[in-house]
């Protein structure tokens, strides 16, 4: 019967829970911004690398590599915590890397938010009201929720 999760993958969460609680309690360089948030923990097959993902909640763009490099700086220190906190016999080399996602996400939304609403402004300005064109879609949506109902 195979497992749920790999070795790996167990690993990389026992990693990504206690990588957290370290980078807000243990590391205390002034010089490291303090809204660390440790988005994911990719662990290689062999267990021998891990790469930690984080975001910099509120900083600017230019200090991100500053935080970065004191990090990596630091990852033997975390790294031997880490030791100290997981039932592991090999304890991976750490390397710190900025989390995109989060930023990429925000700019996805805006774009979302900003289309949309060139959309209610070209509809306004071709005459047609806002609340007409809910109702059409509300309409279309009740006519196909009711196409899915099973006939009796």
């Amino acid at each position: 019967m195979s497992k749920e999760f790999s070795r790996v993958d167990r690993l990389s969460q026992q990693m990504k829970k206690e990588m957290a609680v370290i980078l807000q309690r243990e590391i205390k360089d002034p010089r490291l911004h303090s809204m660390i948030t440790v988005s994911d923990v990719e662990v290689s097959r062999d267990l021998s690398h891990a790469k930690v993902f984080v975001t910099f909640l509120g900083l600017a763009d230019e200090k991100v590599e500053d935080n970065l490099k004191i990090l990596n700086d630091a990852s033997g220190f975390v790294r031997s915590l880490i030791g100290k906190r997981i039932q592991a016999r090999i304890v991976p080399h750490i390397r710190f890397v900025f989390d995109e996602s989060l930023n990429e996400g925000i700019r996805m939304a805006t774009l979302v938010s900003s289309a949309r609403a060139d959309d209610d402004r070209r509809r306004l300005e071709s005459g047609q009201a806002l609340d007409d064109v809910d109702a059409n879609k509300d309409a279309a949506d009740t006519e196909v929720s009711n196409s899915d109902e099973p006939n009796n």
